[in-house]
Order: C-alpha cells, then sequence, then structure tokens
C-alpha cells in the first residue's frame, strides 16, 4: 500500500492545523483510496471508491488519466496550489465531515469520525517516523553516492589532466620529428636544385663549345672540304660510267682480231718483198749492219 502524509489549510480555520494521510492500493487512486484526517485531538476516515472517482472524472467532463493526475497533485504534493474546505465548519467530534479539495471543484470525500482518535493518531504517528527514517536512510545513501562520485571525478580529473599532458609531450615530439624531416626536405630540395643548375651550366657551356666550334666546320666544306650532297651526287653519277665500260668493252669483242690474216701474209712473202721490209724496219737495219 501506498501511503502520503500532508499538511492541509482549511482557510475557514486559520488557527488549525490539520493532517491528511490517504492511502491507496494498485496503479493509483484511480482504483480508490482510503483518507485520514486529523487536528491532533480528533480523527476523521472515510474511503473514496473507483466508482467515485469515475463519477466526478465523468461530471467534471475530464479524461481519467489527467483527472487522477489533478487529483494526486491536490491530495499529495505539498507545494499544490489546491485548497480544502471542510463542513460544517468547525467540525465536531462526533460529526460527519465533508472535506471537498477544490481549485476548481474537483472533488469531495465524506469523512466520519474515528471513534478512537488515539489510534489513529498513533498509526500516522508511526507512518511520520517510519517515512523521516527512510528519509534518512536514503539521504545517507545518497551521501555515500555523492562521496564516491566525488572521488570518481577527482580520479576522472587526474586521469585527464595526465592525459593532457602526456598528448602535450606527445604533441611536442612530433612536432620536432616533423620539423626535423622538414629540414632534411629542404636541404635535399636545395642539393637538388644546386646539381640542377650544375648541370644547367655544363649544357650551356658545352653549346658554347659546339657554337664555337661549327663555325670552323663551315669554313672548310666552303673552301675544301666536300659536302654530304657532293658525296651523294658523285655516288649518283658512278653508275652511268660503270655501265658506260661494260658497253665499251663489248663492241670491243665484236672487232675481228686481224693479227692471225697478218701472219698468213707475212709467210707468203718473201724477204725481200718491199711490203715486208716496210713492215718490218727492224730487219732491214738489221741486214744493213751485216
Amino acid at each position: 500500500m501506498h501511503v502520503s502524509v500532508r499538511e492541509v489549510c482549511i482557510p475557514s480555520e486559520p488557527d488549525s492545523a490539520y493532517f491528511l494521510r490517504v492511502a491507496w492500493k494498485g496503479r493509483g487512486l484511480e482504483s480508490g483510496f482510503q483518507l485520514l484526517l486529523t487536528d491532533g485531538q480528533d480523527a476523521w476516515k472515510g474511503d473514496v471508491s473507483e466508482a467515485s472517482v469515475c463519477a466526478e472524472a465523468e461530471e467534471l467532463e475530464m479524461q481519467m488519466e489527467r483527472y487522477v493526475q489533478d487529483l494526486h497533485q491536490a491530495l499529495t504534493d505539498t507545494t499544490s496550489s489546491f485548497s480544502f474546505n471542510l463542513t460544517p465548519s468547525p467540525p465536531k467530534h462526533t460529526s460527519t465531515l465533508t472535506l471537498a479539495y477544490e481549485k476548481f471543484r474537483l472533488g469531495s470525500a465524506v469523512l466520519k469520525a474515528d471513534p478512537d482518535p488515539a489510534e489513529a493518531l498513533r498509526e500516522l504517528l508511526t507512518h511520520s517516523l517510519q517515512r523521516g527514517n527512510h528519509l534518512k536512510e536514503e539521504n545517507q545513501n545518497l551521501k555515500e553516492e555523492n562521496l564516491k562520485m566525488r572521488g570518481e571525478h577527482q580520479r576522472i580529473s587526474a586521469e585527464l589532466k595526465r592525459y593532457a599532458g602526456g598528448k602535450e609531450s606527445l604533441e611536442a615530439e612530433l612536432y620536432s620529428r616533423f620539423v626535423l624531416v622538414v629540414n632534411e626536405k629542404k636541404a635535399k630540395i636545395r642539393s637538388l636544385q644546386e646539381a640542377v643548375t650544375h648541370l644547367q651550366g655544363d649544357s650551356s657551356k658545352e653549346q658554347k663549345k659546339q657554337d664555337a666550334v661549327k663555325p670552323a666546320d663551315e669554313e672548310e666544306d666552303e673552301y675544301g672540304g666536300s659536302t654530304d650532297e657532293e658525296e651523294q651526287q658523285e655516288v649518283k653519277r658512278t653508275p652511268p660510267s660503270t655501265s658506260s665500260t661494260h658497253e665499251l668493252d663489248d663492241s670491243l669483242k665484236d672487232i675481228t682480231d686481224v693479227a692471225p690474216c697478218r701472219k698468213r701474209r707475212f709467210r707468203h712473202l718473201g724477204p725481200s718483198d718491199p711490203a715486208v721490209q716496210r713492215g718490218n724496219p727492224q730487219s732491214s737495219q738489221t741486214e744493213k749492219t751485216k
């Protein structure tokens, strides 16, 4: 069973203090609840059934869920703006009371005088003590939990500081390494630029030498040297000369050799023949010498 105790103010009796105890079973107040009202001397009790709760919600034309929410706030919440009225006022010990709870008229309950108010007060005090002990225990647990959370917070803060220090040292180390790498890259780039400049200088010197040698070669070609074009022309002229030589050789082959005829004619002629003498002057001279 759920129990709630609160102090209620009755506007018609501002000098009196009343305490209201609400007890219910099940899901909430929609299943019905019990009320106990006391001023410290007298006590009144009453029950509100589930049917009464439904009838009040239908009379106010409110949804059941919304009505139960407002009813719970009015009967148990000490900070609510709902007010209470008693009829008759002031109540008598043996009289029957009607307790109305309203901001607008939310509902009412009929309370009957308790023949044993001392027992009602004892139940009320017992519940208050139990509630106080429960709150005290809960407060102690919250303090212990708070101490644990504070210790955990300090531990986490120390870990964060350590991580922050490690992060800074790691960043410094990485930055120093990065600077070294960048410097090495810069040095390598400078060396490559110097090598490129040196190669460009060598190539320019070589080009100057070639430019200095080129006029001399041109002058040799102009005054005494043979050019490639002339050599090609000579090579082109060579084949025709070869063919003419072959033609000449062929023509000489066609000429009849007269030497054998001449020899036969010399055999028929005698040594005294003038033709022979004219043909062989050396022999005539030899004869004269003899």
